[in-house]
């Protein structure tokens, strides 16, 4: 029998241009149900994908620092996710869930 080599999947290998970053944190801000550490995981994907250096740099943290807190495992403080959502170039924005019933 042959034997199949895989691959470990990174997300961050397919983001290759703001628009498909932007979807990508779209769809998981739909999908994470509050869950902010799922939120932080995939701004740090991003990153990784942008460039985790060049992020750290302009979010006025270590490398190691964003690593840590973009690694889903805690939720980072709401001043570090939108300087990280600027230094990523994107816009975090609201819209109602439903419409109000008058």
């Amino acid at each position: 029998m042959k034997k199949t080599n895989t691959t470990r999947y990174d997300v961050a290998e397919y983001l290759r241009n703001p628009e498909e970053m932007a979807a990508y944190l779209e769809a998981c801000l739909e999908e994470a149900n509050g869950d902010a550490a799922l939120i932080a995981k995939a701004l740090g994907d991003i990153a990784r994908a942008k460039g985790m250096s060049q992020v750290a740099s302009d979010v006025g943290l270590s490398r190691e620092s964003l690593y840590q807190a973009l690694s889903g495992e805690k939720s980072p403080n709401f001043d570090t996710i939108l300087r990280v959502i600027a230094a990523l170039g994107l816009k975090l924005h609201a819209e109602a869930a439903h419409s109000p019933t008058t």
